[in-house]
C-alpha cells in the first residue's frame, strides 16, 4: 500500500483531514497490542483508542478511502452517535456508490435510522435497496429477515 495506495492524492487529501494515521512496525509493540498478524492492517480507532474497524490486505486507493470513511461511520454508530453514522455511511454511498463498502454502508445506513426512528419500515426498506442495488453483496442475506416485516 505505501507504493500504491498512500501516495494517492485522494487518500492523503482523505487522511490528514480526517483521520490521526500511526503507522507502526509490524514487529513492534503497538502492533502487538492490537494484535497485527499481517501487514498491511488498518485499524480505525476513536478518540478513545477503541477499534471500530479492522481491515487485513491491500486495498487500491478508490476502495481504501471508502473503507476508511466506512470506520469512521462504525466508530459513530457503535457510540451511538447514530446521525453523524448516516452522514458518513450516505457520503460513502454517494461519492463510491460501486465500493465493496457501499453494501454494507447502506445496511448500517437503515439499522441507523431505525436506532434513531424505531421504525422497522427502515430496515424493510434497506432490504428491499440492498435487494435491488447490491443483489450479490452478503448485506442483503444479512438483511434478509428484515423483508419479512
Amino acid at each position: 500500500m505505501g507504493a500504491v495506495s498512500y501516495p494517492n492524492s485522494n487518500v492523503i487529501d482523505f487522511v490528514t483531514s480526517r483521520m490521526i494515521p500511526l503507522q507502526v512496525p509490524a514487529d513492534g509493540q503497538v502492533a502487538k497490542d492490537f494484535r497485527v498478524g499481517w501487514t498491511p492492517t488498518i485499524v480505525v480507532l476513536d478518540l478513545y483508542g477503541k477499534e471500530h474497524q479492522r481491515t487485513i490486505g491491500f486495498l487500491p486507493p478508490e476502495e481504501l478511502v471508502p473503507s476508511l470513511l466506512l470506520g469512521l461511520g462504525k466508530a459513530d454508530f457503535d457510540n451511538g452517535d447514530y446521525n453523524d453514522a448516516i452522514l458518513r455511511f450516505n457520503e460513502v454511498l454517494s461519492s463510491h456508490r460501486n465500493s465493496g463498502a457501499a453494501p454494507e454502508a447502506l445496511y448500517l445506513t437503515g439499522v441507523s435510522r431505525y436506532k434513531t426512528s424505531h421504525n422497522a419500515g427502515n430496515l424493510k426498506e434497506t432490504y428491499q435497496r440492498l435487494a435491488a442495488e447490491y443483489p450479490a453483496s452478503e448485506w442483503v442475506k444479512r438483511a434478509s429477515p428484515y423483508n419479512l416485516l
